[in-house]
């Protein structure tokens, strides 16, 4: 299999998000399977590749260099044209388009189903985001009532539900980056996840919402919005409730009634699995072989199948209102 060099802006603390772990974690699993690297294009790092370095060695024409980071993905393509590229898509909504000689790896049905509609003649693929060992119930004393990590929370969350909370219960807020997440998890009985407010000021998605899924395994009860690939695996009523509902009071009544309860998510056997290394690897390998396969087809065929873009979606409302207009001035006649 070719190489796969995975394009970061950085990887220090500067770019410290959900996004870099997330990319991170799926090179560590790439390279189970082939050669795969990190490639930085915006700060140069020891003992890492330099993009600008990179491009000057014939490696770079024998590889396939995987981009993800959202707004930068349309230039690092123009840039990459010569090359192999696939898009790690974790989000959607940005706007742009790709050619159908980029592969898109989607980490949620929802995205594929965005990429799907916006770029339907490329190769398209699921590869869910992996759920770390760490993340799981240890059955320790949970002395935190409420657990919310105040990045990306809406500001109904934080001003109006949780002073609400406040009053009742210890609530805990989380505003700098933790080292041992899953051990903040199992010690709490409630985990609030509100971002649908802060994507849609983006007017991008939910890419995946791995805090949520990642609380519900470590046995955290979770009240969460439900926006964006959140829906893929959320199931109000069901194994989480949904927050921001109807009134500040109701929210509260039922957060409250969940801490009397400290009902455990429920969860089937499998529920996790699809997210897990021992079920992602294959799946991985599976598609790394088909994307390998695609780039040798490119080599020797040139694309013959019209994109799906602004200029041809204009044309078939055009082609198809003319032939409205040809039917009734044909029945017209009659």
């Amino acid at each position: 299999m070719r190489t796969l060099y995975f394009l970061l802006p950085g990887t220090s603390s500067q770019f410290t998000c959900g996004g870099l772990f997330a990319e991170l974690k799926t090179l560590a699993l790439a390279q189970q399977i082939c050669e795969a690297a990190v490639v930085t294009y915006q700060q140069r790092e020891a003992n890492t590749l330099f993009l600008d370095d990179l491009l000057q060695t014939e490696a770079a024409q024998q590889g396939i260099f995987v981009v993800s980071w959202g707004f930068h993905v349309p230039k690092l393509v123009k840039r990459l044209r010569q090359q192999a590229v696939v898009y790690h898509a974790h989000s959607a909504g940005y706007g742009f388009r790709l050619p159908s000689s980029v592969p898109i790896l989607a980490v949620s049905r929802n995205t594929m189903g965005y990429w799907g509609q916006w770029c339907p003649s490329a190769p398209i693929f699921l590869v869910p985001n992996q759920i770390s060992p760490e993340f799981s119930d240890r059955g320790l004393p949970r002395d935190i009532d409420v657990l919310v990590q105040v990045r990306k929370s809406s500001q109904y969350l934080l001003t109006q539900l949780v002073p609400a909370l406040q009053q009742h219960c210890n609530v805990v807020l989380i505003d700098r980056f933790v080292d041992d997440l899953a051990g903040l998890f199992n010690r709490s009985k409630v985990y609030l996840y509100d971002t649908a407010e802060y994507w849609a000021q983006y007017s991008v998605t939910e890419g995946f919402g791995l805090p949520p899924m990642e609380a519900m395994a470590c046995g955290c009860q979770v009240f969460s919005s439900v926006n964006g690939a959140l829906a893929d695996y959320l199931d109000p009523g069901f194994n989480c409730q949904a927050i921001g509902v109807y009134s500040t009071a109701y929210d509260t009544q039922r957060i409250l009634a969940a801490l009397q309860t400290q009902t455990p998510p429920s969860l089937s056997s499998d529920f996790l699995e699809p997210y897990q290394e021992v079920k992602i690897v294959p799946r991985l390998r599976h598609i790394l072989t088909e994307i390998n396969a695609f780039f040798d087809h490119t080599e020797q065929y040139k694309s013959d199948i019209l994109p799906l873009s602004s200029k041809r979606i204009n044309q078939l409302r055009l082609q198809k209102l003319w032939k409205k207009v040809m039917t009734k001035m044909s029945r017209d006649r009659s």
